[in-house]
Order: structure tokens, then C-alpha cells, then sequence
């Protein structure tokens, strides 16, 4: 568990802190697939900002650090991510934290492969890791996700298949400039208000999605 002091260190900042959590499974054997995006883009934030995931609690990996002077808590669920609200849930009230100050980090079929979209709130889209989340939070929508397109499977590819299969070369190559933009997208997120960060980097987004399409149509 983590220390008193830790806590009240957080909670007494003059700026409220931020808790991001990405959603994926544990294990070597779920490294690197479309599932796991969400880990993927928390350990690329901490490495840009310097936070270290050296700690282990709430049935997760986790950081703590400041960018700037923004207290920022970066957590990994490892309950598997059918069960991510079991951290979630009681990693946001040890903080104390108002679901206006959680972001989690996910991958969404729903979103063309490469293409992010910040969001202040919504439903769980069929997203198993979410409903946990929000189950967890007493069925409360209202906190920010930053979702993560990895577009949807080809023919008739059995979706939980597609999810747990690593990325092709190309869509590794959109995927890693797509990671580098929300690690933007979330220093976005702590140094504005967030619904003037996720408009501004929504419209962005948009019309990277259009030019995509206008390349591949040339």
C-alpha cells in the first residue's frame, strides 16, 4: 500500500492531481498486441515526463510524479482487462480523486488504426476493460478516456482474436506516430482545460484521418 505521506503529499498540492490509467492484459505473452495499446501509451508518457513505474499497488504497476507542477498518478491495471475496475476503482478513491481528474487509456475498434480521440465522458462502447472501469465507479460515465484506433478486423476475423494479434508492419509504423501524438494529447490534457485540449486535438485528428485517406486514395 502506499504511504500516508505519499497521499497527502498529492492531495495538498496546490493543483489537484491527475490519475491516468491504460487498460491491457499482463504478461509477456500479451506484449505488443492491439489489446494492449493502453499500456503501451502510459509507458511512453512516464518515459517522456520521467516517472518511473517502479511501484506496485492496487493490483497495478504505477508512477508518480509532477509535470510542471501537475501531480500526475500513471497506473497499468494487471487484474487482466475484463477486471481493470478492481485497480481502478480503488486506486481513484484511495486518492480521493473526482472522476473529472481520471483519464483512461484504451484501444477502440471503433476508430480507424492510428487515429486518437480524446473524449470528457461516454458509455463503454462494448469495451469489456471499460465496463469494468465503470462498474468500479458505480456505474458513473463521467470521466475522460483517450481512445486509441486500431481500426476493425478484416473479413469475417473473430474480434477477440483480432485483439489479442500483434500489429502488421504498417499499422506498427501508424501506431507508434499515433503514440507520440498522445503523449502530446495528455501534456494537452494537464496544461489546459480539457475541453478546449480534447476540441483542439479532436479537429487535429480528424483531418490526419482525411489526409490518410486522401494519400491512399492518390
Amino acid at each position: 500500500m502506499l504511504s500516508r505521506l505519499s497521499r497527502r503529499c498529492y492531495c495538498t498540492s496546490v493543483h489537484r492531481p491527475w490519475l491516468f490509467l491504460g487498460l491491457g492484459n499482463p504478461g509477456d505473452k500479451y506484449k505488443g498486441t492491439r489489446h494492449n495499446i493502453g499500456f503501451e501509451m502510459i509507458d511512453l508518457f512516464a518515459e517522456s515526463v520521467g516517472i518511473q513505474m517502479n511501484l506496485v499497488n492496487f493490483k497495478a504497476i504505477m508512477g508518480q510524479g509532477f509535470v510542471e507542477d501537475v501531480p500526475v498518478i500513471l497506473a497499468k491495471p494487471q487484474t487482466y482487462m475484463n477486471l481493470s475496475g478492481e485497480s481502478s476503482g480503488p486506486l481513484a478513491a484511495y486518492y480521493k480523486l473526482p472522476l473529472n481528474r481520471v483519464l483512461v487509456v484504451h484501444d477502440d475498434m471503433q476508430l480507424p488504426c492510428g487515429v486518437l480521440r480524446l473524449q470528457e465522458k461516454g458509455g463503454h462502447g462494448c469495451h469489456n476493460g471499460l465496463k469494468s472501469v465503470m462498474n468500479h465507479f458505480r456505474g458513473n460515465r463521467e470521466f475522460a478516456r483517450l481512445r486509441i484506433g486500431i481500426g476493425n478486423p478484416p473479413g469475417q476475423m473473430d474480434p477477440k482474436a483480432f485483439l489479442l494479434q500483434k500489429f502488421s508492419m504498417p499499422a506498427r509504423e501508424r501506431m507508434d506516430k499515433a503514440l507520440a501524438e498522445g503523449v502530446d494529447a495528455l501534456k494537452l490534457v494537464l496544461s489546459k482545460d480539457f475541453g478546449e485540449s480534447w476540441r483542439l486535438f479532436n479537429v487535429e485528428q480528424k483531418y490526419k484521418h482525411l489526409r490518410q485517406h486522401t494519400i491512399i486514395a492518390a
